[in-house]
């Protein structure tokens, strides 16, 4: 059991938009509320942060989705949970203090695709994080977010690592393809990343690579949230 002074940060998007649809996005219930649960369980506090600060749009159709789902109706009904989700911490008050968290994870929904590619913060404070240890993880969309983190040495954290993340297939299956600013599969092919799914569409598939764990999708998410523990204890070995 882990202490409960010990910190993860999750870092979620502020965009409730997706693309030109009219419809409404944001972060994905079950791949906050499965691993953040699962980390609490084992004795983990967890800090949310996104780009704007303040509150974090859920995605409308994840409440949908998960309706019959018990750790994420509980999760989405903790009043203090929604307080923090609500008031989420902006990703540049963490710059320079990523040794208070074991770990930087970054749960998926379509939102991330539209403001963490590109975030210069979320690829800093990973980047330290990493560097300094910790362990860094996403599940679904969120390893968008992992697409431009860079280490110190000039090398991009992902190239040469084993991960997954939101097929390509996936996408075109949700007809979501023709709104994405770029394509998750695609982009960590892209960059050398080595990208491994699940055999069958929406099947649940966690790679853990040394300090780096990702998960496909939503079915993925409880898996997540236990490798990400399991690689804490491993980096504490070490």
């Amino acid at each position: 059991m882990a202490t409960a002074h010990k910190k993860i940060l999750f870092i979620v998007t502020s965009h409730d938009q997706l693309g030109s649809s009219g419809e409404k996005t944001g972060w994905y219930a079950e791949e906050v509320a499965e691993p953040a649960t699962i980390l609490t369980h084992h004795g983990y506090e967890i800090v949310y942060a996104s780009p704007k600060g303040g509150k974090a749009p859920l995605d409308p159709g994840s409440v949908v989705a998960a309706k019959d789902n018990k750790v994420v109706t509980t999760f989405l009904a903790d009043a203090e949970i929604q307080k923090k989700l609500d008031h989420t911490h902006k990703i540049e008050e963490f710059v320079g203090k990523e040794s208070q968290f074991e770990a930087v994870l970054f749960p998926g929904g379509h939102g991330p695709m539209f403001d963490l590619e590109h975030n210069a913060a979320a690829a800093k404070v990973t980047a330290n994080a990493y560097e300094a240890g910790k362990v860094v993880g996403a599940v679904c969309h969120g390893p968008i977010g992992l697409t431009e983190v860079k280490l110190k040495d000039g090398t991009l954290l992902l190239k040469g690592k084993n991960v997954t993340g939101f097929s390509n297939v996936e996408e075109d299956m949700v007809g979501k393809s023709k709104y994405m600013p770029s394509m998750l599969e695609t982009k960590l092919k892209q960059i050398g990343a080595i990208y491994h799914k699940a055999d069958q569409p929406w099947g649940a598939k966690v790679v853990t690579d040394g300090r780096v764990i990702t998960g496909q999708g939503p079915s993925s998410a409880p898996g997540f949230g236990e490798a990400v523990h399991t690689a804490i204890q491993a980096a504490h070995k070490h």
